[in-house]
């Protein structure tokens, strides 16, 4: 591949970024909501208090609004891996296709079909069989993002498959080792988490904004206090979760860890930094500076579980590190290109009817399989292997930050609702109000920092975006970019809208 269209790369992976993006406003709330509203339709179910259905319908409406422009996002987000990543689809259509025909055949099917009850079965059905119509939807709102992040984790670290040279594509072997791939269990538990914590903020911001305007005070109270239960048991997990991420990233994707933390040369009892200011040479992506506050040794401990394991740097993925086993970049792009060679010499045999032949490089390809992707850099800059740097240290920094704030927050409105002192607190309902946009830049930043940090990784290390892209015009995709921009920033404007006319009127609706 002498000639990459670096536009079409670009503009495609625009495109992409721009739709997940949006699509994640809409998706966390979803989930989190789902599971508020079966908590307090549990509790209405128990106590039979007219005032808990109330609160449910209230925010019954807003989570029906925002499903709705949910799922619009989302059927644009799966059809764009066939427009604009057909190769991709092609390279791992039997693996990836499995977990979304899953969520789209069981997942979506269970939670349109209940939240259909949910919404319309008041006074139709019992109570009992609306709180399990209720329960239904939240779990199979959740089940959704099962699959949709079970096909994610596995391009991360692919397993459970094996490449078949006959028809060039990644055929699954083993459904459970793709379902229960240790990246994308952790990626599931973490997302979810987060968007619950996302949720229970939102919930928090509504019920803080009501009380500011002395509107619908108590069912406010009580709709704050079940969100910040659910949040501070969410964001402790969040922040858990987090944990395990670390060090599933540092075992699979050395490089993204890296970038996270901006360490250019590898250490033994490696600092963390709380934040810092980052630089990366332009020239020479592998030279990173950072100044800023750190800790000793964390690092190496979260990363490892040992606070003086050797965590490695970005030069040694991309110089090498025999000490520590780790091959150049140049080294793994050379096993790549012979990947790729014998892959090609395994075509050419088998079609001449030469078995033996095919068979000896068809030996050699599968031995270095594991760097195919690489190959595709052969005769090229090993700088374009190394993502960028300051945003994704930026982006993980951040989302920390934020998330550390989400967890005071919770401890502190639970402690004034225990005391009865929040309305008394303004300064604090106004904190939770202003803290859920940061709440949706967390979302945000957390998906840029898995994604960015693998770049230029489709399939870690086995399909980089310059091959995963579609052969199409770049005139085609810059148009639909900017029509997608005007469609998904017109639907954020009716939905916050609609939305804000629902929060107006409050409980009384």
């Amino acid at each position: 591949m002498e000639h990459i269209q670096w536009d079409l790369v670009n503009w495609s992976r625009a495109q992409f970024a721009l739709t997940a993006l949006y699509h994640w406003i809409f998706v966390p709330l979803t989930l989190g909501l789902s599971f508020i509203l079966a908590i307090m339709e549990t509790i209405y179910y128990k106590t039979g208090d007219e005032k808990w259905k109330r609160i449910e319908k209230f925010w019954m409406k807003l989570f029906g609004i925002n499903f709705a422009i949910g799922v619009a996002t989302g059927i644009i987000l799966e059809f764009e891996f066939g427009t604009n990543w057909s190769n991709y689809s092609w390279f791992v259509g039997d693996i990836f296709g499995a977990p979304l025909a899953i969520e789209g055949i069981m997942a979506f099917f269970m939670e349109s079909t209940f939240v259909a009850i949910m919404f319309f079965g008041w006074n139709k059905i019992s109570k009992k069989a609306h709180l399990w119509a209720t329960w239904l939807t939240a779990i199979g709102t959740n089940l959704s993002a099962l699959w949709i992040l079970v096909a994610n984790g596995w391009m991360q670290n692919p397993s459970g498959m094996t490449f078949n040279p006959d028809t060039m594509r990644n055929e699954m072997h083993n459904f459970w080792d793709v379902l229960f791939n240790p990246v994308a269990v952790n990626k599931f538990i973490h997302t979810v988490f987060s968007a619950y914590t996302f949720s229970a903020l939102f919930v928090v911001a509504v019920s803080a904004w009501l009380l500011l305007r002395n509107k619908d005070k108590m069912l406010a109270k009580y709709s704050m206090l079940v969100a910040s239960v659910f949040g501070l048991v969410a964001i402790t997990a969040t922040i858990i979760t987090g944990d395990g991420s670390a060090k599933q990233v540092a075992k699979y994707q050395p490089m993204k860890l890296a970038s996270m933390e901006g360490l250019q040369k590898g250490e033994k009892g490696a600092d963390l930094y709380v934040f810092g200011i980052v630089s990366q040479d332009d020239e020479n992506p592998a030279k990173v500076e950072v100044h800023g506050i750190k800790l000793p040794k964390l690092l190496s401990w979260l990363a490892f579980g040992d606070a003086d394991s050797y965590v490695p740097g970005i030069e040694d993925l991309v110089n090498g590190n025999p000490e520590y086993n780790i091959p150049s970049y140049k080294e793994r792009i050379e096993s790549g290109k012979t990947a790729i060679d014998a892959l090609a010499a395994y075509k050419k045999a088998k079609k001449a009817g030469n078995e033996d032949e095919a068979q000896k490089h068809l030996k050699i390809f599968r031995e270095h399989f594991k760097d195919f992707g690489y190959g595709y850099y052969y005769g090229k800059d090993t700088g374009l292997l190394i993502p960028n740097v300051p945003l994704t240290f930026y982006s993980f920094h951040l989302m920390v930050l934020f998330g550390t704030w989400f967890l005071i927050l919770f401890i502190w409105l639970l402690y004034d609702l225990a005391k009865d002192k929040i309305e008394k607190h303004r300064w604090l309902l106004w904190l939770a109000v202003l803290t859920f946009p940061l709440a949706f830049l967390a979302q945000e930043l957390g998906w840029v920092t898995a994604e960015m940090g693998r770049q230029p990784w489709v399939i870690q290390d086995l399909m980089p975006n310059i091959v995963a892209v579609s052969h199409i015009e770049t005139a085609g995709v810059k148009l639909t970019f900017f029509l997608f921009f005007a469609i998904f920033t017109a639907l954020l404007i009716a939905e916050l809208k609609i939305m804000a006319t629902a929060i107006k009127r409050g409980f009384n609706q």
